[in-house]
């Protein structure tokens, strides 16, 4: 039994490491925001994200598991929630954006 425990530990601890961003998506490293909406994305793959709707609040602090396309997956193991990229981040007059499940959020850093 302990070593079942043990293995199922293991398993966790491997499969809820991040990912580092990959180089060629250095472009969403940064803190994203709008008015409803903060999402900090690190180069190690460390994400934090806060979204006020509806009178709630969702948060997220949890690691990048992998790209799709646009879109990335974050969570811990197979717990995990995509968030939908519909615009990858661009420069527009000046300033980066991108959109998230349908929130136009700009980069601060």
């Amino acid at each position: 039994m302990k070593k079942g425990l043990m293995i199922a530990f293991l398993a966790l601890l491997l499969f809820g490491c991040s990912k580092p961003v990959p180089s060629d998506r250095q472009a969403y490293v940064g803190v994203w925001e709008s008015p409803e909406m903060r999402l900090l994305i690190l180069a190690d793959g460390t994400v934090d994200y806060k979204r006020l709707k509806n009178g709630g609040t969702t948060s997220i602090n949890a690691t990048l598991q992998e790209f799709e396309g646009d879109d990335f997956i974050v969570g811990f193991g197979f717990i995990n929630t995509r968030f939908s990229v519909t615009q990858p981040p661009q420069e527009v007059d000046g300033q980066y954006q991108m959109v998230v499940d349908g929130v136009l959020l700009t980069k601060k850093m």
